[in-house]
Formats: structure tokens, C-alpha cells, sequence
């Protein structure tokens, strides 16, 4: 049964980002609806953090992920930033799955990052500047989660189709 889909874009990036379109276009091909927020508000915010008011983007999704569970069967998904939040609000809403491109395993002062007991679907770069591919690699192996590496940085430029083709097994897997 479709239901909908949460894809949150990363940081100091937008709602119409290419990774987060091209995983909407896969939402649409199964016959999901799905929403892309806008944080680009909360990311110039630098006086807070320097990564913006990450409190606030959690606030942003916690209200529309329960809004949109309330309905039906949800999926968060989400790049960097929004991976980091997508996880967190997974376990305060009721998710199917969580997919997580990559996703920083700690931010400041706010909880390492986690995943509850749902399918998790990781893809990573090899040599994320940012982000140790080993690191996510031992989060993803405690959480027996799906994890794709591939030969690319943090932004994951050279991988959008790979992502949007592990974000479709993700879905056929939750449709199973």
C-alpha cells in the first residue's frame, strides 16, 4: 500500500536540490505522494549554530511527519542534515522506513545519531570529507541496515541515480 514520503534536503542546499527531486520522482513512479520542506530559513541562521537552528528543523519535521503518519504509511528520507533529522524524528513518529544519504553520525550537543527497528537504507560516499565512510559503515552494520558506499564525497554529485535506485528497492522492499 503506497503511502507518503518525507525528503529532506541538506544543509545550505533547498527543497529542489537534485538528490531530493530525483528520489520524488521515484516516490511518484511508485505511487507515493510526497513533500520536500524548505529549511533554508532555519540553515541561514548561523548566530545559533554553524550549522542553523538544527532544533528548528527538527520542530519543522516533527509537525509535518506526524501530520502525514496520522494518514498512512510514512518514509523519511533525507541527505546530511536532513538524514540526521529524518533519523531522529523516526523515533517519535510511526515510519516504515528511513533512508539516509550521507548521514552525520553526531551534532554538537544533540543525540548521536540512531535509528529505531525499522529498514534503514544508508548511502555514503567512500571519501566524504565531512563524515568517515568507516564510521557509517560500523553505525550501518549494528543496525544490520542496507548500506551502499560508492566512490564519491559528501554531496554524493556522481551518485544521484544510484541513490534514487537504492531509494526504489527501499520502497518496493517497504511495499512488500
Amino acid at each position: 500500500m503506497p503511502g507518503h514520503c518525507i525528503l529532506s534536503h541538506g544543509f545550505e542546499s533547498g527543497p529542489d536540490a537534485t538528490k531530493v527531486t530525483a528520489l520524488a520522482e521515484v516516490a511518484e513512479r511508485f505511487g507515493w505522494t510526497h513533500e520536500r520542506p524548505d529549511y533554508t530559513d532555519l540553515d541561514a541562521k548561523h548566530e545559533v549554530s554553524p550549522v542553523g537552528d538544527v532544533v528548528a528543523r527538527l520542530e519543522r519535521l516533527r509537525g509535518l511527519a506526524h501530520a502525514a503518519a496520522a494518514r498512512g504509511p510514512l518514509v523519511l528520507a533525507g541527505s546530511s542534515l536532513g538524514a540526521y533529522i529524518s533519523a531522529q524524528i523516526a523515533f517519535e513518529v510511526p515510519v516504515r522506513a528511513l533512508f539516509l544519504m550521507a548521514p552525520p553520525l553526531t551534532m554538537g550537543p544533540l543525540p548521536a545519531l540512531d535509528a529505531p527497528a525499522v529498514p534503514v537504507s544508508v548511502i555514503h560516499g567512500w571519501d566524504d570529507e565531512l563524515i568517515p565512510a568507516m564510521a557509517v559503515a560500523q553505525w550501518a552494520q549494528l543496525r544490520r541496515a542496507r548500506l551502499l558506499l560508492v566512490d564519491d564525497q559528501h554531496r554524493l554529485s556522481s551518485h544521484v541515480q544510484a541513490s534514487a535506485d537504492a531509494f526504489a528497492a527501499l520502497l518496493a522492499e517497504v511495499a512488500a
